[in-house]
């Protein structure tokens, strides 16, 4: 039984440590969406974009193809019927910002033209702002939520 305990703890640790890299990830987004959001200068934002929607890419990269299936995965191996059933419906919500942001992305990877940036800044933090929101409950219903039975 201890060995057992002793297993999760370091495996669902090592949720813990993916998940705090990719908030940090989220952290470095933010930083850069309100220097892209701040500067009035065309030239100053043209040259900021590619690394932002770059940053932006790899964070929805790694949220879609790391993090969810590590906490859907924990969800499962604690049998977490509940937590399953309404990250379900945090994943649809989750996959509608995605959808958005990434047409963001590509609108920009085609064009220089930026007169529509102001109102397109816009629109992606009102998406981030709701993404992150979602995310962090997923995070408290399929891992937080089995954080006692991890340490107990």
């Amino acid at each position: 039984m201890l060995e057992n305990c002793k297993t999760a703890r370091e495996r669902w640790g090592g949720v813990s440590v993916i998940i705090d890299r990719w908030l940090q990830e989220r952290q470095d987004l933010l930083v850069l969406f309100c220097a892209l959001s701040e500067t009035s200068s065309t030239e100053t934002q043209a040259n900021r974009l590619p690394q932002f929607f770059q940053i932006l890419v790899d964070y929805v990269s790694a949220g879609h193809f790391e993090v969810y299936e590590q906490l859907v995965q924990e969800g499962r191996e604690f049998d977490d019927q509940e937590g399953l059933k309404e990250s379900e419906s945090l994943f649809d919500k989750i996959q509608e910002t995605t959808d958005a942001l990434l047409d963001l992305n590509d609108k920009y990877q085609e064009t220089d033209d930026l007169d529509a940036l102001k109102e397109d800044l816009s629109k992606l933090g009102e998406y981030l702002e709701s993404r992150f929101e979602l995310e962090d409950r997923i995070i408290e219903v399929l891992h937080v939520s089995h954080r006692d039975q991890v340490i107990g």
